[in-house]
């Protein structure tokens, strides 16, 4: 009998499950694939996005509440699992120079410690493949960050039964991604493709800004996951994220039959794999189903 296959997407907060990877997570829950998203914070101190709930007094008062049911909403849309590991917020520090983060906040704990919860996660759930984000958080958050280290503690050290013995008996997963659903190939076409019909673009500022990320423009894509049939789940579920976004913004300006023409996938760079399998792929599983 094939084992049953498993992947957990480790994410910073509330919201992130749904921008990144969410289609690919839907299709993998549609084929009978396990899929748990461990959120690391609370997203306690991230600020309200749309400007519809913008000054709402109740809204304010009672952000990780809001934000915990808008988790509850997307992960039912997405028919995914999903756990929390306690950690609380950071937030986004901005000014020059930026503002000491809060005391006791997720990205002030020692990575070591911060990713036990995880290897316990880990050991409990036996995910074959896990997806995390790089090296620079994809963005530049503290906690992004922050995820990308526990997450590359944990992956090693959940196989190792010497290492967070407490946290369970030991499971080593297979293979490790780092999302890159936010990609200048992929921005690229989408903005051509809307110009060459004689549409606006809501990419043309994004591509001024890549310009000045230069580490955004050095990432391997290795995996394109076809997932164009789950692109309306994925944004059912970022709407569920109503603080955080805006039904009428950007994110949703890019008719649906564009989307699924021009890039009807999404991105994935292999960052560490135990298993055989041959690049490019179109599979967070190839190798492991083979074996």
């Amino acid at each position: 009998m094939t084992e049953q296959l498993r992947l957990m997407a480790v994410h910073a907060h509330p919201d992130d499950e749904s921008s990144k990877g969410a289609a690919t997570m839907a299709k993998y829950v549609d084929e009978g694939v396990d899929v748990l998203v461990a959120t690391c914070t609370g997203g306690e101190r991230g600020s309200i996005l749309n400007p519809k709930l913008q000054g709402d007094s109740f809204v304010e008062e009672h952000i990780h509440e809001v934000r915990k049911k808008e988790m509850d909403e997307a992960r039912e849309i997405l028919g995914v699992q999903q756990a929390w590991l306690g950690f609380v917020d950071s937030g986004l520090p901005e000014g020059d120079p930026l503002p000491p983060l809060p005391e006791g906040c997720f990205a002030l704990h020692d990575p070591a410690e911060a990713a036990a919860p995880l290897v316990r996660l880990i050991r409990q759930f036996r995910p074959q493949v896990i997806t995390t984000y790089d090296e620079n958080g994809g963005y530049p958050h503290p906690d992004h960050i922050m995820t990308h280290k526990i997450s590359m503690i944990a992956f090693e050290a959940a196989g190792d039964p010497e290492q967070y013995p407490e946290a369970g008996p030991a499971w080593q997963p297979q293979k490790l991604y780092y999302n890159q659903g936010f990609n200048r190939q992929r921005t690229e076409a989408l903005h051509h493709a809307l110009l060459n019909r004689g549409m606006e673009s809501p990419y043309g500022e994004w591509l001024e800004r890549w310009e000045k990320m230069p580490h955004r423009l050095e990432r391997t894509l290795t995996t394109h996951v076809p997932c164009a049939d789950y692109f309306e789940i994925r944004d059912k579920a970022l709407i569920a994220h109503a603080t955080q976004i805006d039904p009428d913004g950007g994110w949703f300006r890019i008719p649906m039959e564009i989307q699924r023409e021009v890039w009807p996938t999404e991105e994935y760079e292999l960052a560490k794999s135990h298993v055989e399998t041959t690049l490019p792929e179109s599979d967070l599983f190839a190798g492991i189903r083979e074996n």
